[in-house]
């Protein structure tokens, strides 16, 4: 049983970190302008798989990024075989196949996006997908370590507030893909932007951080007073991760936004989103854990 369980941990990590890293050469491709370095999808070129010379770095950094892809489809039916077999229960097995159907659907928007020339609402939403991605492999590997759920130990406006923050989080990514889409960095020079005003969408953008940043305090505070301890240390987790993700958004805007930075707010994003899910989760203890805590005092009457 050890080793099965060892088995589904390092399938459900490898899920989730392979879904962070492939934002972050998603983003590599964006940034410096290697969008159309591969001119057809499957193939790089009308004639070849790969990247010819006269692509240059452009097309060795798109095609990269196709690899990686296509480990993190192959890493996604290893986490779903090795669930299926290891009888790893529905919500387990469930998750792994939506997994692995979005991962394999965000391959197709990906051509989508090369066929349409990067067209900005395209891009958005190849993005907004893996952000939904690293949430779903987060749930993923938090119930492959953690096990059931038990049942809600929290009160409901406790839970109420951090169901908000988690709500504020996404209307802050949102806005972030519209900023984004509206900025310079376009994944190649001559792609389309989505016509809004770059400086404006900045300080839209901002409104919704701060908002975030507010309720993420609100859900410390609460977790301070009631716990659960697990609870507290993952909202203190999200909150590292927005206030270093606001640093971030001050300093790119105010620097002409560097592509490092640009990059590391990308990969931010997602990671504070896979907070997230640990956040609302951590809610609730363990199954197991609630269950040893109940035996014990029927352990303490009968020996007594």
């Amino acid at each position: 049983m050890l080793e099965r369980s060892r088995s589904l941990v390092v399938a459900a990590w490898a899920t989730l970190v392979s879904q962070v890293i492939i934002v972050g050469t998603g983003g590599a491709v964006r940034l410096t302008g290697s969008g159309l370095g591969c001119s057809e999808w499957p193939n790089c070129t009308p004639e070849s798989f790969t990247p010819v010379p006269e692509q240059g770095i452009h097309g060795v950094i798109e095609f990269s990024n196709r690899v990686w892809g296509g480990i993190v489809v192959v890493i996604a039916i290893v986490m779903l075989v090795l669930a299926i077999r290891k009888h790893a229960g529905r919500t387990i097995v469930t998750l792994a196949a939506i997994v692995l159907g979005l991962t394999v659907a965000q391959a197709l928007i990906g051509a989508v996006v090369v066929w349409m020339t990067l067209r900005p609402d395209t891009v958005g939403l190849h993005f907004v997908l893996s952000v939904i991605l690293v949430a779903l492999s987060a749930a993923l590997t938090w119930r492959v370590v953690t096990g059931p759920a038990g049942p809600r130990t929290a009160p409901r406006w406790q839970s109420a507030l951090v169901h908000a923050m988690t709500a504020v989080l996404a209307v802050v990514v949102f806005v972030g893909v519209l900023t984004t889409g509206s900025g310079p960095h376009a994944g190649d020079g001559g792609a389309a932007r989505n016509g809004l005003d770059p400086a404006v969408m900045q300080h839209v953008h901002a409104w919704p951080g701060y908002a975030l940043l507010a309720l993420v305090l609100a859900v410390v505070v609460a977790a301070a007073a009631r716990g659960p301890r697990r609870h507290l240390g993952w909202s203190l987790a999200l909150l590292a991760a927005v206030l270093v993700q606001i640093a971030v958004g001050i300093i790119q805007s105010r620097t002409g936004l560097p592509i490092a930075l640009v990059g590391i707010h990308m990969v931010l994003a997602v990671i504070s989103a896979a907070i997230g899910v640990a956040v609302v989760l951590s809610l609730r203890a363990p199954a197991t854990t609630v269950a040893r805590s109940a035996a014990v005092p029927e352990r303490g009457r009968v020996d007594a």
